[in-house]
C-alpha cells in the first residue's frame, strides 16, 4: 500500500518516471519551497542529482525533520522502490557549515598552490601531517560514519574510518558532492550528526 503522505520533489530540468506520475509533485525551486513541501510528508522522493539530494537533506537537518523518509530517483530506475521500499536509518555526515555530504568531499590546494599544507586527523588518528596533493572524504552506510584518504597518485590508498575528520591548514578549497565552496578555508571538519537520515531503498 502506498502512503498518502509521499511527496515528489522535482528539480529543474528533471522528467518524472511514469511510476511517480500519480503522486503529488512539488517543484524544488529554493529552500522555502523544499521546507514547505516536506513539512507534512512522511516520505519525500527526490527526482534530481546526488548534489540536489544532499541539498534536501541539508534542509531536513536545518528544520529538524530527519524523521522524514528520503528516496532518491536520479533517472528512470528505482522509482517503484522509492515508493514501496522500506527505510533504514543510516549515518548523516555534515560539515562545520551545516551542509550535508552524500557522495564525497575533497580538500584541494588553494589557487596557485600544488599541495595542501597542514594536518588532518580522523578521530584520534593522524591522516597526514605536512603536505599532500588532496584528501578525499566519503560517508559510509554503517558506523562509524565516514572514511578519508590522502590522494598521492599511488595505489592502494590507505583509508581511515571514524566519526569525524578535521583539517587545519594554511589554505584549502572544499568541494562537496562536486560543488566547490566560495572561498578557501584554514579549517574544515566533516562529522557524523547525532541523528541519521532515513534512506529508502
Amino acid at each position: 500500500m502506498i502512503s498518502p503522505d509521499i511527496i515528489v520533489l522535482r528539480f529543474p530540468g528533471r522528467r518524472l518516471p511514469p511510476a511517480l506520475a500519480g503522486l503529488p509533485c512539488r517543484e524544488a525551486d529554493g529552500a522555502a519551497a523544499i521546507d514547505d513541501a516536506v513539512r507534512d510528508a512522511s516520505r519525500v522522493v527526490i527526482a534530481g542529482s546526488e548534489a540536489e539530494l544532499a541539498g534536501v537533506l541539508t534542509r531536513l537537518l536545518h528544520t529538524e525533520h530527519l524523521d522524514v523518509e528520503v528516496a532518491h530517483v536520479p533517472g528512470r530506475r528505482g522509482a517503484r522502490r522509492a515508493v514501496r521500499g522500506g527505510a533504514v536509518r543510516v549515518p548523516l555526515i555534515r560539515d562545520d557549515t551545516a551542509t550535508v555530504l552524500l557522495g564525497a568531499a575533497l580538500w584541494l590546494p588553494p589557487a596557485g598552490s600544488a599541495q595542501i599544507r597542514g594536518e588532518a586527523v580522523v578521530d584520534d588518528a593522524v591522516l597526514f601531517d605536512g603536505a599532500v596533493d588532496a584528501v578525499r572524504i566519503e560517508p559510509t552506510m554503517a558506523l562509524p560514519g565516514l572514511r578519508a584518504t590522502v590522494s598521492t597518485g599511488r595505489l592502494p590508498r590507505r583509508w581511515l574510518a571514524g566519526r569525524a575528520v578535521q583539517l587545519g591548514t594554511t589554505g584549502a578549497r572544499v568541494v562537496r558532492d562536486g560543488v566547490e565552496g566560495p572561498r578557501a578555508v584554514t579549517r574544515s571538519t566533516f562529522y557524523r550528526h547525532t541523528t541519521g537520515w532515513l534512506r529508502v531503498g
